[in-house]
């Protein structure tokens, strides 16, 4: 069976991918995209098409994602819409006046799914739990998967269906799960209600799934060649599925009867009420399909769809290495050969073609297509003169010089490792580490080894696989990697200040207090004055750090002031503080007042954050709290408050270009400090946070870099890689690697490459 689902109509006003889509009844349908905005399509009652003005709700500060439809009622006579998105928020808007009417605030991380049940709104996070909310206020959470939840559907039954990264849907009444779906080998992405029957899910396997809501399998689609996004169904009994592999596919009893390719990942798809179908692509363009004649578009717009498509395709094709589109033409074939045998490949249509030129018939011979294998085409990277199909980098630690690991595929790995050990002076206790790295990184999954190898130095049988060995291994282990940038050792601070600078704004601010009746009280007396100056002495003296030391009454004094001054004027004071933080003594007092109660650091990051923002003291405020990573005595105290500081900046971040190199500093701080507590938990937070930066358009480009290096470093740990990849992590890469900084690109490539690794 065949169907016939033609383009209807495209609506184009997204500046970005367009990820979800939500049918509002007979009234229109909204949309949501990474250009941080909802808009709402109206339906002209009249013709029953859906108008190309639509109505825009911005709000959000990141990419928006689950949709949800609110009924007209009491308090939203002309509906209303939920919206979720990467800021971690869900916003409740009045459909009528396009105004947000509700902030849900609650979830750490970002917001996967929306329900209605009844007038209750229940969402879904990548931090793992589902949340109600009722009259824009949390009621009820809890702790729905061990992975995150990235999809909530209320089924007709009344249960709420969830689908996860863990691969299983489950079934809630209330908070008690009463059913666990297992069958999915990956995340389960999408879900929808397939009427009178049970719920369908659509999964990272490529898999589509129909389940009854006893956990018995009905039906599996297989045919997508990529990861499933969304998934809807129809009462005609027809589902529809969008998939990264650029396809909408629809399915009847299981069999798929139509493939709809588009120029881009489809994110999301719906059926509408009459049949029609809409989908949501990454090339920003909303689009409907329909079977009925009468609403099928034009000839001219289908015409300039099928090139938009071919286009795409050619944009996408690689030839030798090159983009199919930069090949040149067949009129290129006009001119001669200058040698006999000379090769040279053109575009034909969509594919390239390589002619040889026959010198003595004077004219080029047709060789044929040519096809691009996995690598072709790619420069071979070149070691000492020579070149190899692979150089890796190897990072030996403590301080030592990155090496270079050369390999040909064609090469014995033990072989290999054994000679790169000797010449490097390392342990051959390192050999397995290092074959393992090999065969993991060019994809030999296995090696069959030659137990008549001997060794071509010392002459003695081969180290086999999994026997014992006389060497000892030593605790610091080199780390084998291909990545330029990635994983982040050490943390970065912000260890330079312009004293006299800082003592004349203090000096400048002590005296606007003085001549002010009604502030004098606040200011500081001469002596004080000279405190201060005292203690900018002892900072600015670097060379006697390790004898200097403070009186306590310069920290009470200090802190005094970023207690009693004005918000505006505590810039200096805090920068002082910054400094202060990494002087042996001035960090061992802090510390001290901390530990006895005395917490000025969570006081310091609320006066900071404290509406309204003042720049220069967020800046200051992150710039004092990147230093506290430098004394591993704070560590306790950063990973304890990690989700108060994170919270506290990332509404604020945004202001100017100093402000977002030290906050993105500080995500990759965390990162690194995250990673080696081994702290998941917090490691997911500060992927949300990073990966909220990456996506952002107006950050500078040392912050964005900053950002995917924090990005890239977290991958390195598998179930941390799994959910970036849940998250997208791929578009990011593939926006970073098109930046005209060579810097991003890297990092790009670096994060490309990890999602490649199995």
């Amino acid at each position: 069976m065949e169907m016939d689902y033609n383009l209807s109509i495209e609506l184009r006003g997204h500046e970005d991918d367009v990820r979800r889509i939500c049918v509002c009844e007979n009234v229109g349908i909204a949309t949501s995209s990474r250009d941080k905005t909802v808009r709402f399509w109206p339906l002209d009652p009249a013709t029953n098409r859906v108008l190309e003005s639509p109505k825009v709700m911005v709000g959000h500060t990141s990419f928006v994602g689950p949709l949800a439809w609110i009924s007209p009622n009491d308090e939203f006579p002309g509906g209303g819409i939920v919206s979720g998105g990467m800021d971690t928020l869900g916003m409740v808007w009045d459909l009528k006046s396009g105004e947000r009417v509700h902030v849900l605030r609650g979830h750490e991380m970002q917001v996967t799914g929306i329900a209605l049940d009844d007038r209750d709104i229940v969402t879904s996070s990548v931090d793992c739990t589902l949340k109600r909310w009722r009259n824009g206020k949390a009621v009820e959470s809890w702790e729905a998967h061990n992975a995150p939840v990235q999809a909530v559907v209320k089924l007709p039954s009344g249960e709420l269906a969830t689908g996860s990264s863990d691969t299983t849907l489950k079934l809630w009444k209330g908070k008690t799960c009463v059913h666990t779906f297992v069958g999915h080998t990956d995340t389960v992405r999408g879900l929808a209600v397939m009427s009178d029957i049970g719920v369908l899910s659509a999964s990272h396997d490529g898999s589509v799934r129909l389940w009854a809501l006893t956990g018995q399998v009905l039906l599996e689609m297989v045919g997508h060649q990529s990861i499933v996004y969304s998934v809807d169904s129809h009462v005609s009994g027809l589902v529809l599925s969008g998939s990264e592999d650029n396809t909408a596919r629809i399915w009847k009893d299981g069999v798929c009867v139509q493939v709809i390719e588009h120029p881009g990942c489809v994110w999301d798809v719906k059926f509408l009420e009459n049949g029609d179908i809409v989908t949501a692509c990454s090339d920003g363009v909303v689009r409907i399909w329909t079977t009925h004649a009468d609403r099928a578009a034009n000839p001219i717009e289908i015409q300039s769809y099928s090139e938009q498509l071919s286009a795409y395709k050619i944009s996408r094709k690689r030839v030798g290495g090159l983009k199919l589109e930069e090949l040149p033409g067949l009129d290129s074939l006009q001119v001669p050969g200058t040698s006999d045998g000379q090769t040279k490949v053109v575009r034909e249509g969509d594919n390239g073609v390589a002619y040889s030129w026959n010198m003595k018939e004077y004219k080029w011979d047709k060789i044929g297509e040519v096809v691009d294998g996995p690598g072709e085409g790619l420069k071979r990277p070149v070691l000492d003169g020579k070149e190899y199909d692979h150089v890796f980098d190897v990072d030996i630690g403590d301080g030592e010089p990155i090496r270079k690991l050369p390999y040909n595929r064609s090469d014995n790995p033990y072989d290999t490792a054994d000679k790169w050990l000797l010449k490097e002076n390392l342990p051959l206790s390192y050999r397995q580490q290092v074959v393992d790295f090999i065969l993991e990184n060019t994809g030999q999954k296995t090696f069959s080894f030659d137990s008549s190898f001997r060794d071509p130095y010392t002459g003695s049988n081969a180290y086999v696989p999994g026997g014992t060995s006389a060497n000892h291994a030593i605790s610091n282990k080199p780390t084998f990697n291909n990545f330029k940038h990635i994983p982040k050792k050490g943390v970065l601070i912000f260890d330079v200040a312009q004293f006299d600078g800082i003592l004349k704004k203090m000096s400048e601010f002590n005296n606007t207090l003085l001549s002010d009746q009604g502030q004098k009280q606040l200011s500081l007396t001469e002596v004080e004055m000279s405190r201060i100056g005292a203690v900018v002495k002892i900072l600015k003296d670097t060379s006697h750090y390790h004898s200097s030391n403070f009186a306590d009454v310069d920290i009470d004094l200090l802190l005094k002031l970023l207690n009693s001054w004005p918000v505006s004027m505590v810039f200096p004071v805090i920068d002082i503080l910054r400094m202060m933080i990494l002087h042996p003594d001035g960090a061992s007092k802090l510390l001290k007042l901390i530990n006895g109660g005395n917490d000025a650091l969570i006081e310091l990051i609320k006066k900071v954050t404290m509406s309204p923002v003042i720049p220069a003291n967020v800046l200051t405020g992150l710039r004092a709290l990147n230093n506290l990573f430098k004394n591993t005595s704070f560590h306790q105290w950063l990973q304890y408050h990690r989700s108060e500081i994170l919270d506290a900046f990332s509404a604020c971040y945004t202001s100017n270009k100093n402000v977002q190199f030290a906050y993105s500093t500080l995500i990759l701080n965390f990162s690194v400090l995250l990673i080696e507590k081994r702290d998941e938990e917090g490691q997911l937070q500060v992927l949300s946070a990073a990966l909220e930066i990456a996506e952002a358009e107006s950050i500078d480009l040392d912050s964005k870099f900053r950002a995917l290096v924090a990005i890239g470093s977290l991958m390195l740990d598998g179930s941390v890689k799994r959910i970036a990849m849940d998250l997208d992590v791929e578009s990011i890469a593939k926006a970073a690697k098109s930046s005209k900084d060579s810097k991003i690109v890297e990092v790009g490539a670096d994060i490309e490459a990890l999602t490649k690794q199995s």
